[in-house]
């Protein structure tokens, strides 16, 4: 799969199903669930403010939060671009879990459903059932999460479909490089989530010097890195001000000695 750089908010990838994918999005892992809460407020102001990709989850428990902003947003909803995750593996779980999930967000279909870890087991049969779930438009793409390469060689050895999408932990910290490279090989958009390295790496100091050099934050390094490897990229915030200040990265390249600093 060819890496693409966004040059900014508007940019997408194609799957290998022929789905369109904004390349840069919402996390809201962990965000306050409730009317007019952290999650939901979140949501229409990313919105709002350019962003067209959402990742929730069933284990979020934010998926309402997620429906109400999408009715207030005030953006049509096939302009949107909905991720949520299976929590519970299995055939049937994942039928029962889908629904609920549907009907929490309130909507006729999502654009991207993962199944969100391996260790549950039960992989096979979950992907059966979202194969089927596609199949009835409620899917527009199905991929995994936390998936490593064996996991992914084992749906291939049973012949199922090619998953669209493989969403891991992804920062200098933590670059993945095998799993990515396999990923890349087989045509599986890699999607990275905590790019921010949940705040724990914002004041390394090799980070703090690169981005004094760019006149930047931390997480706007944290931040370039990712899109600069053509991955989809998900920062979570509920602050306004860091929603607006993380799209702040389209206006500068890090160099190949920063980058090799940032992964050392």
């Amino acid at each position: 799969m060819e890496v693409v750089v966004p040059k900014d908010l508007s940019a997408t990838i194609t799957l290998n199903d022929g789905n369109v994918m904004p390349m840069f999005g919402l996390g809201i892992s962990r965000a306050e669930s409730g009317e007019n809460k952290d999650a939901e407020n979140a949501v229409v102001f990313a919105i709002r403010n350019g962003y067209r990709l959402i990742d929730t989850a069933q284990t979020y428990k934010n998926e309402e939060d997620v429906g109400r902003a999408i009715k207030k947003c005030g953006v049509p909803r096939d302009q949107l671009f909905i991720v949520t995750k299976l929590f519970n593996n299995g055939y049937d779980s994942c039928k029962e879990t889908f629904a609920e999930s549907l009907r929490k967000l309130d909507l006729d279909y999502v654009d991207l459903f993962l199944i969100h870890h391996p260790k549950q087991g039960k992989c096979l049969e979950s992907y059966d059932a979202m194969i089927e779930l596609q199949k009835q438009g409620l899917i527009k793409s199905i991929g995994v999460s936390n998936f490593n390469t064996y996991h992914l060689e084992e749906l291939e050895k049973v012949g199922k479909p090619i998953p669209a999408v493989n969403q891991i932990e992804l920062h200098p910290y933590l670059h993945q490089k095998n799993i990515v490279e396999y990923c890349r090989k087989k045509g599986i958009a890699v999607m990275g989530f905590t790019p921010l390295t949940r705040g724990y790496k914002l004041h390394d100091p090799p980070l703090i010097e690169i981005a004094k050099r760019y006149d930047k934050t931390t997480s706007q390094i944290l931040l370039r890195w990712s899109i600069q490897h053509g991955y989809i990229t998900i920062p979570k915030s509920v602050t306004p001000k860091r929603i607006l200040e993380n799209l702040e990265i389209y206006d500068f390249s890090l160099n190949k000695e920063d980058i090799i600093t940032m992964v050392n």
